[in-house]
């Protein structure tokens, strides 16, 4: 059984970076798709990025040329790279799977981990 857990949420300054991890267990190798999503407290959830099989991205508009992903397949963790951070952006970041088949239906979460970036 696929679990998440996220980590690396802080607090920073606006134009600051952080990196988020996902750390995947239960799978032998990283499941087909795999989202991260923001919540901010008044707000629905927001998909900010998506990983689809080897390497297709696609992030929201919000954060285009700002987030990026990246992995380190040995060790089962997924990166969300966040730079030129805005307050916009604080908000509740978690990781999603998709843990069966090749679509992108996430049933998987982890328990998020909290993002404020102060002006």
């Amino acid at each position: 059984q696929v679990t998440l857990m996220e980590s690396g949420g802080g607090s920073v300054q606006d134009g600051g970076f952080l990196r988020l991890t996902c750390t995947i267990s239960g799978a032998s190798k990283r499941p087909f798709c795999m989202g991260w999503f923001r919540q901010a407290p008044g707000k629905g959830r927001e998909e900010v990025a998506r990983l689809i099989g080897d390497n297709y991205q696609t992030f929201g508009d919000d954060v285009k040329g700002r987030f990026t992903m990246t992995e380190n397949s040995v060790e089962h963790l997924l990166y969300l790279n966040m730079d030129i951070l805005k307050p916009d952006d604080t908000a509740m970041y978690f990781c999603a799977a998709s843990s069966y088949g090749t679509g992108c239906e996430f049933d998987v979460w982890g328990q998020g981990t909290q993002v404020t970036v102060s002006s």
